[in-house]
């Protein structure tokens, strides 16, 4: 995973449909990981939160520039 400076930097100037569409490429990731989980456990667990906390963060940026702020 990206550091958050380098991801916010990366994904600041993406226009909304592009937003949209990476949200919806890491929600099936974010679910594969989760079910990889339950199944045998990850090298690393944390990498769930981070994609997670991700997730939000470009949910964040899409409804800033959904409302113009």
């Amino acid at each position: 995973m990206l550091k958050k400076v380098e991801f916010l930097n990366s994904v600041k100037l993406m226009p909304a449909n592009d937003l949209a569409a990476r949200i919806a490429e890491d929600e099936q990731r974010l679910k594969k990981m989760k079910f990889a989980h339950s199944v045998a456990p990850l090298e690393n667990p944390q990498s769930i939160r981070a994609l997670r906390r991700d997730i939000a963060r470009l949910k964040t940026l899409l409804k800033k520039s959904q409302t113009g702020a």
